[in-house]
């Protein structure tokens, strides 16, 4: 797979061509490229519905991915069926069943290695596929992002921990509330918590990526985050919220971003497209 197939059309805007997509590729499992700029082929669907979870949004047909983070979900999901007051979890977006940019929402989510992960504790696993578009989740945070909320749980912080602690876990973003509670509430290994990264929004769920998968040749790892938990990163944030520092005069304006074009991505995500 190097070159577009017959009809492809390289120029296309990448999330245009990706977006149309609405089955994987009949290739083999393969991610291509980096988290932000790249595509996956062979992709698996997570069921709508299972023992543990449930996938919302379901018109979005966003709930592809690696079958290491489809996986994950089952893993993840099961454990959290355990916690009291949870039956399980309920799964936002994934990647398109091809991967690439999305028509709306993410910059990431290219490679089939990243899933949102609603706060809304899972009671019902009975959702209908109208109930999946209407219901909300909830938010966790207070103060634009310094604190947590009346709803922020002990579940919470023992689920985020336990996705930050499978070992395919890269990198879990939330608000930096969140990460401040959690530095401030774990007595004991701390060790995950320096994958627990604050990003903005992610209130209303958090985003788990996972690393490249074993013999993933094409596959680009994040840099790992710096030594260390964290959680001194975190509380800056925090102080930042609360106490906004002065503007800079000097700071550049920033530039609107070029939108990706599918000759923008690696060359296998061409050909992985169908021909239009």
């Amino acid at each position: 797979m190097n070159g577009p197939a017959e009809g492809v059309d390289v120029n296309q805007l990448a999330k245009q061509a990706f977006g149309a997509e609405k089955v994987a590729s009949g290739a083999p499992i393969a991610p291509f490229g980096s988290y932000a700029k790249g595509c996956v082929s062979g992709a698996e669907q997570l069921p709508e519905t299972g023992p543990t979870w449930q996938a919302m949004r379901l018109s979005r047909n966003r709930n592809w991915g690696h079958p290491e983070l489809v996986d994950f979900i089952k893993t993840l999901s099961a454990k959290a069926a355990r916690m009291p007051g949870w039956n399980g979890i309920y799964v936002g977006d994934m990647s398109q069943p091809r991967g690439g940019p999305m028509t709306s929402g993410h910059a990431s989510h290219q490679m089939g290695l990243d899933a949102d992960i609603w706060m809304l504790p899972a009671t019902r696993l009975n959702l209908t596929a109208a109930e999946r578009e209407s219901i909300s989740s909830i938010s966790l945070r207070k103060n634009d992002g310094a604190y947590t909320n009346s709803n922020w749980t002990q579940q919470h912080h023992d689920l985020i921990k336990a996705a930050a602690q499978d070992p395919r876990t890269a990198r879990i973003f939330v608000f930096p509330g969140a990460k401040v509670a959690m530095c401030k509430a774990e007595k004991g290994d701390r060790s995950w918590l320096r994958k627990v990264r604050p990003w903005w929004g992610h209130h209303y769920h958090f985003h788990v990526r996972l690393t490249c998968p074993a013999g993933a040749v094409g596959c680009v790892n994040q840099d790992p985050p710096p030594a260390g938990d964290g959680c001194d990163e975190a509380q800056t944030w925090v102080n930042n919220i609360l106490n906004p520092p002065p503007p800079n005069p000097n700071a550049p304006k920033p530039q609107p971003k070029r939108e990706l074009r599918v000759a923008d991505l690696p060359g296998q995500c061409a050909s992985i497209l169908s021909p239009r």
